[in-house]
C-alpha cells in the first residue's frame, strides 16, 4: 500500500451505503455499489476507473467495512486496481470520520496532499467532463479552499442538498465561492430555487486539502478529529488492510462531512459542472438515466411488456410480465418482488425498515452469500437437509473446518477440485463426488484457472452456518 507523494490527488472512495431504498436488489450483504446497475461494471468499478488517470490522480485509498472488503478488493482486481490502501470501518459513522482517517492516512506521507473524496454508489455518464472538471478546482484547492461540485439542477428534487453560489472565485470560470447550504427543501422551496441560477445541486463529491481539513476540524469538530486520530493510532494490520480500532472510532460522533465542516467553514468554493451525475438514490433515479424505449419504460433481463408505460421493470430471476401499467417499478430478484409507484419509490427504505423490525432476512441478506473465496447459494431445504451450489474463484479455497452436526456431500458440476478429508487429499475433476462424514476435518480448494461449481447437499440434525470450527483461514476469519 502506497500514497502519493508526487502532488497528485488522492482518490479516496467512499463505500459505506446500503442502497436500501434499491431493496431488493441493493442489500446490506451486498449493496448497490458493489452490483451492476448501468452497464457492465459495477458503480464500485466505475468510480474507481474515473480515478485511473496517472497524470491526475495517484494510488487509490478506499474506506469500507469490514464485511465488504473482499468483495471490493476483488472488484478493483477484476479492473487492475491492484493495490489500493483498503481501511476498514468497524462500524459506520458517515462521512466525516471517514475522510478524516483518509486524510491523516495521506498526510503521513505528504501533509500537502490534495484528496478527492467520491462515494462509491454514484453515477457519471461523462468521465472526461469529469476529470476536466477536477483538475478545473485542483488550483483553488491548493490554494487553500474545499472544493465542491455542484450539478445544475433539472428538476425540483427534494432529496438533494443545494449549494447557493455566491461571488466567482479570483476570477476563476466557473469557481465560486459557496454562500450557504439548503439541504433537502420541500417540494415548494425546491421548486423556487429551480427557477433562478443560483443553486446547485450538492454532488457529495469534495476535493479536500488534508492540511486545512485537519485544522478546520480541530476548531470545528474536535472530537471527530479525535476519534480518527485514536482508532488510527491503534489500528492493526490485516492482511492488506488497515483495521481502525473499534472502540475509538465507535466512540466518535456520527456525522456528515457537510455537517461537520462544509457548512460552517468559510473555506468552501464550489465548481459549477455538467458530467451527468445521479446519486443512483431509487429506482426513478435509475429509469432517468437509463435509455428507453419508445414507451418511456426501461426493461431489463426477462421481461415482457404490452401497453405500459413510464415503466421501469427489471428481472433478476422469473420472467416478469405486464400488462396495462403505468408509472410503475417492478423488480424481482430469485425470492423477492417489488411492485411501487415510481412516485412513491423514495418510501422503499421504509419497506426495509419494517421487514427488519419483523426479522425478516430478505431485509438485509440475498440468496446468494458472497464469501472470500466466492459465494454460496442455498437451492432447497427442507427436514434435515439442505442442498447448496457452490462457486470457488480460481485459486481460492475455503477455511480447514469442521462440523458438529451435520455431513456434507459434494459433486463437482465444473472446474477442478482439491479435497483435504483429515490426513487425505483428493483431487476431483467434472462429474465426480466425495462425502465428508461429520467431524470430519476438511477443506475445499480451486486449483484451476476457472471458476470451480459443485453441488453440496448436508444432512444432519442442524444445519445453520454457525456450525462450523475453523482451524486454519487463509482470510483470518473466526
Amino acid at each position: 500500500m502506497t500514497q502519493n507523494a508526487d502532488g497528485r490527488i488522492v482518490p479516496v472512495l467512499l463505500s459505506g451505503g446500503t442502497g436500501s431504498r434499491l431493496w431488493p436488489l441493493s442489500r446490506e450483504t451486498y449493496p448497490k455499489q458493489l452490483l451492476a446497475l448501468l452497464g457492465e461494471r459495477s458503480l464500485l468499478q466505475q468510480t474507481a476507473l474515473r480515478a485511473v488517470e496517472p497524470s491526475l490522480f495517484g494510488d487509490i485509498t478506499v474506506v469500507t467495512n469490514v464485511e465488504h472488503r473482499f468483495s471490493i478488493a476483488g472488484q478493483l482486481r477484476e479492473i487492475g486496481v491492484t493495490d489500493p490502501t483498503m481501511i476498514l470501518e468497524p462500524v459506520g459513522r458517515n462521512t466525516a470520520p471517514a475522510i478524516a482517517v483518509a486524510a491523516l492516512v495521506a498526510a503521513e506521507t505528504n501533509p500537502d496532499a490534495v484528496i478527492l473524496a467520491m462515494p462509491v454508489d454514484h453515477w457519471i455518464g461523462d468521465i472526461g467532463a469529469f476529470r476536466a472538471a477536477v483538475a478545473r478546482g485542483l488550483d483553488a484547492a491548493r490554494e487553500g479552499r474545499f472544493v465542491l461540485f455542484g450539478m445544475r439542477p433539472t428538476a425540483p428534487a427534494t432529496g438533494f442538498g443545494y449549494i447557493h453560489i455566491g461571488a466567482p472565485l479570483n476570477g476563476r470560470e466557473g469557481t465560486y465561492v459557496v454562500s450557504d447550504f439548503v439541504e433537502k427543501p420541500s417540494e415548494s422551496v425546491a421548486e423556487k430555487l429551480v427557477t433562478g441560477a443560483e443553486h446547485l445541486w450538492n454532488s457529495g463529491i469534495f476535493l479536500i486539502p488534508v492540511r486545512l481539513l485537519i485544522s478546520e476540524l480541530e476548531s470545528l469538530a474536535p472530537d471527530v478529529l479525535s476519534a480518527a486520530r485514536a482508532s488510527l493510532a491503534a489500528a492493526g494490520r490485516d492482511r492488506d488492510c488497515l483495521r481502525l480500532d473499534q472502540a475509538s472510532f465507535a466512540g466518535g460522533p456520527a456525522i456528515s462531512i457537510d455537517h461537520a465542516v462544509m457548512e460552517q467553514t468559510a473555506h468552501a468554493a464550489v465548481v459549477a459542472a455538467d458530467f451527468g451525475w445521479s446519486d443512483v438514490g431509487s429506482w426513478s433515479a435509475l429509469w432517468d438515466v437509463a435509455e428507453k424505449d419508445g414507451d418511456n419504460n426501461v426493461a431489463i433481463g426477462d421481461v415482457v411488456m404490452e401497453d405500459a408505460r413510464d415503466c421501469y421493470v427489471r428481472g433478476e430471476g422469473p420472467l416478469i410480465a405486464a400488462l396495462g401499467v403505468e408509472n410503475l417499478v417492478i423488480t424481482a430478484t430469485s425470492d423477492v418482488v417489488l411492485v411501487a409507484s415510481r412516485d412513491r419509490d423514495q418510501d422503499v427504505g421504509k419497506l426495509v425498515s419494517r421487514l427488519k423490525s419483523d426479522g425478516h432476512s430478505a431485509a438485509t441478506q440475498t440468496q446468494r452469500v458472497h464469501r472470500p473465496w466466492g459465494y454460496y447459494q442455498s437451492i432447497d431445504t427442507g427436514s434435515r437437509f439442505q442442498v447448496k451450489r457452490i462457486t470457488v474463484n480460481p485459486g481460492a479455497k475455503l477455511s480447514l473446518q469442521k462440523h458438529f452436526h451435520r455431513a456434507e456431500h459434494w459433486v463437482v458440476v465444473t472446474g477442478t477440485a482439491i479435497v483435504t478429508r483429515d490426513d487425505e487429499e483428493t483431487l476431483l475433476r467434472e462429474n465426480e463426488s466425495i462425502f465428508v462424514p461429520l467431524g470430519c476435518m476438511h477443506r475445499l480448494e480451486n486449483p484451476g484457472k476457472v471458476p470451480l461449481n459443485l453441488i453440496e447437499v448436508q444432512c444432519g440434525s442442524y444445519l445453520g452456518e454457525d456450525d462450523i470450527v475453523r482451524v486454519e483461514d487463509v482470510y483470518q476469519r473466526v
